[in-house]
C-alpha cells in the first residue's frame, strides 16, 4: 500500500537529529518557555521574514488568540464579522465563533480553491472587523487584492498558513502578508512536529505582547494575571524538533514541487480536473487536490490498487452540525469543490515508482 502520508519515513530522514534534540531538551531541566521555544520562534520568524513569533500548541490557538488580542485591544467587539472563505477547514471557522465574533463566509475561486476578492467587498458590513484569508493545500491567496480592500475599509488581514509554510506571494512568504498569522506544526504539515504545535507571527508589537501574556494564563509575570487567558505553549520539545526540521524544510518543499511537476506534466484523463496553479514556484503543494465528478468510484480504484487517497474535505462548513444556523443556507461553489475534490499521495521522500504507479493507475480510471 502506497500511504497518503508516510511521516515515518520523513522523519527517518533526520532521526539521530531529533534524538539529539530531545536528549538536549531532557539535560536541559527546562521544559517549558524555555530556550529551545526562544530560539525556534526567531528562528521561524527570521524564516518568515517578520520581527516577532511566538509559539502556541497548536495552529487553532494560533488564529483565536489573534483574534482574542484584537478583542483586548479594542479593534474588534463581541458581535463583529470577520470574513473566511467558505471552502476552509473548520478550523478557521471555530477560531472566529470561540472569540463571540461572527464568521462570514464568502466564496473561493472554483480553480484555485482560495478566498476569491472579487466576491469580499459585497459582504463587508459596518460591522465587519478582519478578512481571515486561507492559504489552502499550500498555494497563496491573491493577497494584493485582500490587502487593498482591506486598506479601503480600515480592516486588519489575518492569514491563515497551516498549509502553506514556505509559501511565496511576489517574493515574500506568506506570514509576513498581513496584520498577523496563524501556522500549525500538527505532524503531517509541510513543516510538522512530532506532536501539536502552532505559532503565531506579526510586525505588531503590541498585539505579540498580548498574545505572549494570553497563552500562558493572561501572565506576562508569574501570579500576576492581567487578562483571563488561556494554557497554550509550545511544547520545548516540540520546538526542538521542529528546530531541525526547519533547516530541511526549502528541501522539502523543492521536493514536493518535483512531484507536482510529474502529476501536472504527465497525468491525462478526461474524467480528472488538475489542480490551477497561479505560480508554480510560489506553491508548496501540502496537498496535490484533483477533480471529479467521479469520486467514489476513484477512491475505491486506488484503494483496491493499494494507494490510500484522501478527500480535503467532504463536508462543506455550512453543512456542519456545528453550525446548524447556517444549515438552510447555500455555498454553490463550495458545494461543487467539497463533492468532487480528492487528495493524491504527495510528501517528500516518495519514490520514483510509487510516482509512476499513482500517474498510471490515474490515466488508466475509465469511471
Amino acid at each position: 500500500m502506497i500511504k497518503f502520508l508516510d511521516l515515518k519515513k520523513i522523519n527517518e530522514q533526520y532521526q539521530e537529529e531529533l534524538k539529539e534534540a530531545c536528549a538536549r531538551v531532557i539535560d536541559s531541566g527546562f521544559y517549558i518557555l524555555g530556550q529551545e521555544v526562544k530560539a525556534f520562534e526567531n528562528e521561524f520568524a527570521q524564516y518568515c521574514n517578520t520581527n516577532y513569533c511566538l509559539g502556541v500548541a497548536n495552529g487553532l490557538d494560533a488564529l483565536t488568540l489573534i483574534l482574542r488580542a484584537y478583542l483586548e485591544m479594542g479593534i474588534m467587539q463581541k458581535g463583529d464579522e470577520v470574513i473566511v472563505p467558505s471552502n476552509t477547514y473548520i478550523a478557521s471557522i471555530l477560531a472566529i465563533s470561540e472569540n463571540g465574533l461572527v464568521p462570514v463566509l464568502v466564496e473561493p475561486n472554483i480553480d484555485t480553491f482560495n478566498l476569491n476578492p472579487k466576491l469580499i467587498e459585497a459582504s463587508i458590513t459596518e460591522k465587519t472587523k478582519a478578512i481571515l484569508t486561507v492559504h489552502l493545500y499550500g498555494q497563496v491567496t491573491g493577497m494584493d487584492e485582500i490587502n487593498l480592500i482591506a486598506k479601503q475599509h480600515n480592516l486588519k488581514v489575518i492569514e491563515d498558513c497551516a498549509q502553506a509554510h514556505g509559501a511565496c506571494y511576489k517574493g515574500r512568504k506568506v506570514g509576513s502578508l498581513g496584520d498577523a498569522a496563524g501556522f500549525s506544526f500538527y505532524p503531517g504539515k509541510n513543516l510538522g512536529a512530532l506532536g501539536d504545535g502552532g505559532a503565531v507571527t506579526t510586525n505588531d508589537p503590541e498585539l505579540v505582547q498580548i498574545i505572549e501574556a494570553l497563552r500562558n494564563y493572561g501572565s506576562h509575570e508569574k501570579y500576576k494575571n492581567k487578562y483571563k487567558g488561556i494554557n497554550s505553549r509550545l511544547d520545548e520539545m516540540q520546538a526542538a524538533m521542529l528546530r531541525v526540521k526547519l533547516g530541511y524544510l526549502n528541501r522539502e518543499i523543492k521536493d514536493r514541487q518535483n512531484i507536482a511537476s510529474k502529476y501536472l506534466n504527465e497525468i491525462e484523463n478526461q474524467l480528472i480536473e488538475l489542480p490551477c496553479v497561479d505560480n508554480f514556484s510560489a506553491h508548496v503543494w501540502h496537498l496535490f487536490v484533483l477533480k471529479t465528478s467521479h469520486r467514489e468510484s476513484l477512491l475505491n480504484y486506488m484503494n483496491s490498487n493499494s494507494v490510500q487517497t484522501l478527500i480535503h474535505y467532504p463536508i462543506a462548513p455550512h453543512n456542519q452540525l456545528a453550525y446548524q444556523e447556517w444549515k438552510a443556507r447555500t455555498f454553490h461553489i463550495s458545494e461543487k469543490i467539497h463533492d468532487k475534490v480528492i487528495s493524491l499521495p504527495l510528501y517528500p521522500y516518495m519514490s520514483l515508482e510509487q510516482q509512476n504507479k499513482i500517474i498510471t493507475l490515474v490515466n488508466n480510471f475509465h469511471g
